[in-house]
């Protein structure tokens, strides 16, 4: 559509640039490098016509046809649905196990615009810009096309205050929508889900910001050390309890054996129930606590109850019963923020289900994280 004009707004922060030009140069030479994009939907790939369409699929050719002495590897970790909390919880099983080179974290767009989710989005970047092999960072933030909300400006403090480099579609394609320069549906049939069209386009803003950066590749900069939490960072260390690597104790609840083939089998490695009653009871250390579970769109479903520490009176109703349409959604409720650090023990338990459910309860994970430590 070349609204090149548009795209070279993309690059909101420039942060410090040491190592994403030593990716570069490495590059050049031809070193072996990894890429990785962790996200929601559109990262996984919306409503591209194909893989090889959505915007991380580009950006990952625009490397390849930039630097052709170089052996690409490719990470997709793009799940639907799932917000920056979640990421932080599975960045190393999905993405920091490969030894990525770079990292496009993408959660502007499932985040919510407040502090939780700044410090569950610190978290993630802390992770992944601590770890041992040191990568790359990009942040990107995507936008709603209709009402132009996100959650850029919380994480934008994020990016600022560990200068990293930050993409926004907020001065870009957005502006181009506002002025009529593109129409919504020339690029998204939802406001959200960018088509093969608005795919390209995002992609074209990313890589105006590293064609950016490869003019730049050759000037000196020094890295950039690891600050201090600008949160709590409560996130930071959090994991995912589930079958393979917890014992709860199990009342009618049962251990999912179903293998998990790729990043977005995300219903396995769980446990299911089905009658009123069952139960399953996890103790669990730190200061954050949160489940996940499927919501399906197969009506009825069961309802269950977690309850914190034996507190019924703050229980919190897990509905398996999904109001939207598109799919059953991995949804995660928090049920513990900032509590005394400690072990704790979680119950999880079934308090209705009908005779003609349509699917079990399925319990995918427990997540658990501490700050301070």
């Amino acid at each position: 559509m070349g609204h090149d004009v548009y795209a070279e707004k993309g690059f909101v922060n420039r942060g410090n640039l040491y190592r994403m030009k030593e990716l570069m140069r490495r590059a050049e030479q031809g070193d072996r490098i990894t890429l990785a994009f962790l996200g929601g939907s559109i990262t996984q790939g919306s409503v591209s016509s194909q893989y090889t369409n959505c915007y991380a699929y580009l950006v990952y050719d625009w490397f390849v046809r930039r630097f052709p002495k170089t052996a690409f590897t490719y990470v997709n970790a793009g799940v639907g649905g799932t917000t920056s909390q979640f990421g932080v919880s599975r960045v190393e099983e999905d993405v920091l196990r490969y030894k990525p080179d770079l990292v496009i974290i993408e959660f502007s767009v499932n985040d919510d615009n407040n502090d939780f989710y700044r410090e569950t989005y610190e978290g993630l970047v802390r992770r992944v810009y601590g770890n041992a092999f040191a990568p790359a960072v990009l942040l990107v933030h995507n936008i709603f096309y209709d009402k132009g909300i996100s959650a850029e400006e919380k994480h934008r403090e994020i990016g600022s205050h560990y200068q990293l480099p930050s993409v926004s579609m907020k001065p870009t394609i957005y502006a181009a929508v506002t002025e009529g320069a593109i129409e919504r549906r020339e690029i998204t049939p939802d406001d959200l889900h960018p088509n093969t069209e608005g795919h390209a386009l995002l992609a074209e803003v990313i890589t105006e910001c590293l064609d950016q950066i490869y003019g730049q590749r050759h000037e000196a900069e020094e890295p950039f050390p690891m600050p201090e939490p600008l949160t709590k960072n409560a996130y930071e260390k959090a994991k995912r309890l589930q079958n393979h690597n917890s014992a709860p104790i199990c009342e009618g609840f049962t251990a999912d054996p179903a293998f998990k083939k790729n990043v977005t089998d995300i219903f396995r490695c769980g446990w299911t129930a089905a009658k009123v009653g069952d139960r399953i009871t996890f103790e669990v250390e730190g200061t954050e606590i949160a489940v996940q579970y499927r919501k399906s769109v197969k009506h009825p479903a069961p309802v269950a109850v977690a309850v914190v520490d034996g507190d019924e009176a703050h229980g919190i109703t897990l509905d398996a019963n999904f109001g939207e349409t598109w799919g059953d959604c991995l949804h995660i409720d928090t049920l513990a923020h900032h509590m005394p650090m400690g072990v704790h023990t979680v119950e999880i338990r079934l308090t209705q289900t009908h005779e003609d459910d349509a699917v079990p309860f399925y319990l995918v994970s427990v997540i658990a994280s501490a700050w301070g430590l």
